[in-house]
């Protein structure tokens, strides 16, 4: 059985920063390209949503919260049943303290 993997309005706002950071700083080909691979490994939750590590800065939450690395970013998501919701993208090359203090 797959499972459903829905994106959060934050993350969603996140990608599109990724997308609009990318798209002034290089191209649009590069700001694409990022995007579609963030998407693409997002994919890989529907059929083993455990493939990603636990994240130890959120370990404090109740829920069972876990990411994958893409590139600099990573694909943060919580699993609640047969739904992975995807929280939030975060930049690897910021301080992970930020992360520990995102509301997800």
């Amino acid at each position: 059985m797959e499972i459903t993997v829905l994106w959060s309005d934050s993350a969603i706002s996140d990608l599109q920063d990724i997308h609009d950071y990318y798209l002034a700083k290089a191209s649009l080909k590069v700001a694409n390209k990022i995007v579609t691979y963030i998407v693409d490994k997002s994919l890989l939750l529907s059929k083993n949503p455990r493939i990603g590590q636990t994240e130890t800065l959120l370990k404090h939450k109740k829920e069972e919260i876990r990411y994958l690395v893409e590139g600099n970013y990573k694909i943060v998501y919580v699993i609640e049943g047969q739904i992975v919701f995807i929280a939030t993208i975060f930049d690897c090359r910021q301080d992970p303290n930020k992360l520990a203090k995102k509301k997800i």
